[in-house]
């Protein structure tokens, strides 16, 4: 830290991602990417657009918006896009989060939400998940005005919040922004998107980076009232009314055209994902059950840094936290069905060196 940085900022603790290191080659099951490459027509339309790049972006996206809507069954008003969905999460707690109004999430839940939080010095409480690391409802629909910001699935748990829980967390708290954050909703969960058509204090985040194999692309958006659209807009472009590039733009109307594509990877990755959790349960392993593109696993013969540690010698890459509640748990990103047997094979190996 230089003697210039703001004190503003002197005690924050930035955000890790998922590493990526560039010494050798990996199975890398640690970042949530999609292990198959975007469609035919997402390549067509990047390789067109590429020779454009001399031009500024659609600061309001108005071709990608309206195919969104199309998609999604809502009005174009009703979207913004995004540079990931970091970027509009971002956003949110800037435009809807203050003082009178403070953020409430999970204490076990993606780790950008409390950064988001200090980075804008907003107030906000982590509430503890149960025991069985699932959230409830009721800790979520009691107490003042509030912000709620929930992942669901939840990360990196994997546990799915049901839609009817979900709506009433969002009629307990007219009064404040519920923000969903659906990163992984594609992967066997229901999307909340249509219950903003009854609630205006509801914003749905999403992503193209997971389900949509465009994680190097970096796009996300929201979906919301006009109002709590027009709010995030005030906010982007006070910030960069640019945020989106020309080929993510072009890439991301490609991918709601190649619907059909997506489906079926989608279809496969759940398939490795049960597969997994099977073959996972059967060596011992607790398994969380999953609705997202991942598992989240302890073995009671192993602890989560050590099996992460003997698995990332062999080429595997996983991803562990040491936040004390979940630090005997690995988040495993499910990859197609030939590497998690790469996969389950290793472990196998690793617990019979340690006689299990």
């Amino acid at each position: 830290m230089s003697r210039y940085f703001s004190p503003r900022y002197s005690s924050l603790v930035p955000y890790v991602p998922g590493e990526q290191p560039q010494d050798r080659s990996y199975l890398k099951l640690n970042t949530n990417e999609s292990p198959f490459p975007p469609s035919p027509g997402v390549l067509a339309a990047v390789a067109r657009e590429a020779a454009r790049l001399n031009l500024y972006s659609d600061p309001d996206a108005r071709a990608l918006r309206a195919k969104m809507a199309e998609t999604y069954g809502v009005a174009p008003d009703r979207v913004i896009v995004s540079n990931g969905s970091d970027e509009v999460l971002n956003f949110a707690f800037m435009a809807f989060a203050s003082e009178v109004c403070p953020l409430v999430f999970p204490d076990i839940t993606y780790g950008f939400y409390p950064v988001f939080a200090e980075l804008n010095r907003l107030p906000y409480t982590e509430i503890p998940v149960k025991d069985d690391l699932s959230i409830d409802p009721a800790d979520y629909s009691k107490g003042g005005k509030k912000t709620v910001v929930i992942a669901n699935p939840n990360a990196p748990t994997g546990r799915f919040l049901p839609l009817d829980e979900i709506e009433g967390i969002v009629k307990a708290n007219r009064d404040g922004v519920v923000i969903v954050d659906e990163a992984y909703i594609d992967f066997g969960g229901k999307s909340a998107v249509p219950l903003t058509d009854r609630y205006d204090n509801l914003l749905v985040v999403g992503t193209f980076s997971k389900s949509r194999s465009m994680a190097g692309a970096r796009l996300g958006f929201a979906v919301g009232s006009p109002d709590l659209i027009a709010d995030l807009n005030t906010i982007r472009n006070s910030v960069n009314p640019y945020n989106v590039n020309r080929m993510t733009l072009a890439a991301g109307v490609a991918a709601l055209c190649d619907d059909e594509y997506y489906r079926a990877n989608c279809e496969k990755i759940v398939a490795a994902r049960e597969w997994t959790a099977e073959r996972l349960s059967a060596l011992g392993f607790t398994v969380v059950p999953s609705t997202a593109n991942f598992l989240f696993a302890r073995h009671p013969a192993i602890g989560g840094r050590e099996l992460y540690l003997l698995l990332k010698e062999r080429g595997i890459l996983i991803r562990h936290f040491d936040k004390a509640r979940i630090a005997d748990f690995n988040r495993i990103t499910v990859g197609t069905r030939e590497q998690m047997e790469t996969l389950v094979a290793s472990i196998q190996t690793i617990l019979k060196e340690k006689g299990e």
